[in-house]
């Protein structure tokens, strides 16, 4: 990156940073550089989640650190990350970095004790530590995740031991976080080396395809890919397929079955696995060609076999006589997210692929941009009117700001697309099932709440919505952010997401509804609502901070039986309210 650059890039985010501020003043700049980073490592599937959490604590002889964490949907792999923001581009000391890593572990140790009673008990502190305790015994390895708005020297550190478990420590520095975030979202590309790894893998290859592709077929032996997977886990995992990486089902048990007794069986037993390249670099070999690398391989069927060797790897099988069939699809570019969904679809046979796992191309989704592009709130008391940005890709906004590029143009575009009315798939996931009284799916956070919708709704079906359903769901944003601010202002002190999305429910819930149409022509709360917010949220924080068995908070946020409790509350709007502001 050039020092221009660099500038440049240094602005912008602090820049997103300092919008992510306004929306929600009660984060510290370095939260929302974390919440910033982390929503893009999610969408480029090197993170499954991300709850952002800040805790720095003397403990013992030691510190402790740490700003999120995450643990995968199979329960193995504890995601920690660790940020340091204010550099502006500056270099990053590697004593810094070191030291960052070394609180990381020593977090990873205080979990593991049970540490966790020293926090204050009604804290997300506390809710943090007690589910990594929790969820220890399960643990196979620790990621952790370095996030500086420095410049580093090192990208990668050798995997160590920590808290007894392996641990792979990431550094996302300015260059990588801009290449991460530019470009429209597009994902840091993944090059694998076969020789530098040690291996040769024979191939054939077909010729030029009349769509522009070629294919490979080869036999990979099953410690390349749970090596890989080790290495870049979901991320080499088609983007849009997330789930089903646990060994869990028949298809999965029979996998890890056949590597522990049957070992050299496994080429004739399983499947294989179908997976795309951008390119490839095949050599001639004595016996046939050999393919040398990859340039970034996603896996688009057979992620349950690339977990399930991997989970076996980690249990110490022996993986030498394992090898697994592979189809390769080379395609360039231009071609490879269109093509990629369908070769997923038609490819997936060993365990059903949910409709939850193509998510951004459908009709639905499209179509919700092209409403969001031409509908224009009812005018204000000024008389001007703003559109709701609907981001149907993450960066899409600032990309269509950046095709204006006249300062003039670009205020215009600031004044008809404001930032605040910027919302994307997740959101409106959020938006729907707060709304919809199903606070607990809201609670389990933006990529599974949003997958729940997807699948529920079977949105890769569905055609593009009529102009009502994307000013209803407007007026759902609505309702949402403007409790959100006031239960914040209220300081409560923690779990606002959550106090947030059980406060919309519940009031949906006394009232029959909201009047959605009332509330689009108002583009604010009527006074009528405002003024019962902060009466149920109260109401609703009581049962959310005293869980059954003086549980988790955060964890019975997510259960259904928590939205029972909550509905159990003794409150009730005046008549006068459901008059005015109840569904019609």
């Amino acid at each position: 990156m050039t020092d221009q650059a660099q500038v440049g890039f240094v602005h912008e985010l602090n820049q997103r940073l300092q919008d992510r501020i306004e929306a929600e003043p009660e984060l510290m700049m370095r939260d929302a550089f974390v919440s910033h980073v982390g929503e893009h490592l999610i969408d480029d599937g090197t993170l499954d989640d991300l709850e952002t959490c800040y805790l720095h604590m003397p403990w013992q002889n030691r510190r402790v650190e740490v700003a999120g964490y995450d643990i995968t949907s199979a329960g193995t792999i504890l995601h920690l990350v660790v940020a340091e923001h204010g550099l502006f581009g500056a270099p990053v000391k590697r004593d810094r970095i070191d030291q960052m890593i070394r609180r990381a572990g020593a977090f990873a140790d205080f979990c593991r004790g049970g540490n966790h009673e020293l926090l204050e008990r009604s804290s997300p502190a506390y809710d943090m530590a007690q589910r990594i305790h929790e969820g220890w015994p399960e643990f196979q390895m620790i990621r952790i995740f370095v996030l500086t708005d420095g410049t580093a020297s090192i990208r990668k550190m050798p995997e160590v031991t920590v808290a007894g478990l392996p641990t792979a420590v990431q550094i996302w520095d300015l260059t990588r976080i801009q290449r991460l975030t530019s470009n429209g979202g597009e994902q840091e590309e993944i090059l694998i080396n076969l020789s530098e790894l040690g291996y040769a893998v024979q191939c054939l290859e077909s010729p030029q395809q009349a769509d522009g592709y070629r294919c490979l077929l080869t036999v990979l032996p099953g410690r390349l890919l749970a090596d890989l997977y080790h290495e870049h886990h979901s991320r080499i995992l088609q983007r849009n397929v997330r789930a089903f990486l646990q060994a869990r089902g028949k298809v999965n048990k029979g996998i890890a079955e056949t590597i522990q007794k049957e070992p050299g069986r496994f080429l004739a037993y399983n499947n294989g696995v179908s997976a795309t390249a951008k390119a490839a670099r095949v050599d001639p070999g004595p016996t046939g060609p050999i393919l040398r690398e990859l340039t970034e391989l996603q896996i688009v069927n057979g992620g349950q076999t690339t977990a399930s060797l991997h989970h076996a790897a980690r249990r110490g099988l022996d993986l030498s006589e394992v090898h697994v069939p592979a189809k390769i699809t080379l395609i360039s570019d231009e071609r490879l997210d269109p093509m990629i969904p369908d070769i997923s679809r038609y490819a997936n046979s060993q365990n059903a692929v949910t409709s939850a796992d193509f998510e951004g191309n459908s009709p639905f989704h499209v179509g919700l941009e092209r409403l969001s592009r031409s509908l224009w709130t009812p005018a204000d008391s000024e008389g001007k009117q703003r559109r709701w940005y609907y981001e149907r890709v993450r960066g899409q906004y600032d990309v269509d700001r950046g095709r204006n590029t006249t300062p003039a143009r670009r205020r215009q575009f600031d004044l008809d697309n404001p930032r605040t009315q910027r919302f994307g798939k997740t959101d409106a996931a959020k938006y729907e099932y707060a709304s919809e009284r199903r606070p607990d799916v809201v609670c389990l956070g933006g990529q599974k709440c949003f997958l729940r919708w997807t699948e529920e709704e079977q949105l890769d079906k569905r055609e593009a919505p009529a102009p009502d359903y994307f000013r209803h769901l407007v007026a759902k944003a609505i309702v949402f952010a403007e409790m959100r601010r006031l239960i914040r202002r209220e300081g409560f002190g923690g779990y606002l997401g959550q106090t947030t999305a059980y406060t919309v429910s519940l009031i949906n819930e006394r009232l029959g509804g909201l009047d959605l149409n009332l509330i689009w022509h108002m583009q604010r709360l009527p006074d009528e609502l405002a003024e019962i917010v902060l009466v149920s949220a109260r109401a609703v924080r009581q049962v959310l901070i005293n869980p059954p068995g003086s549980g988790n908070v955060t964890e019975w946020c997510k259960k259904p039986d928590c939205w029972e409790a909550v509905r159990a509350v003794r409150w009730e709007p005046s008549a006068a309210v459901q008059q005015a502001v109840g569904a019609r």
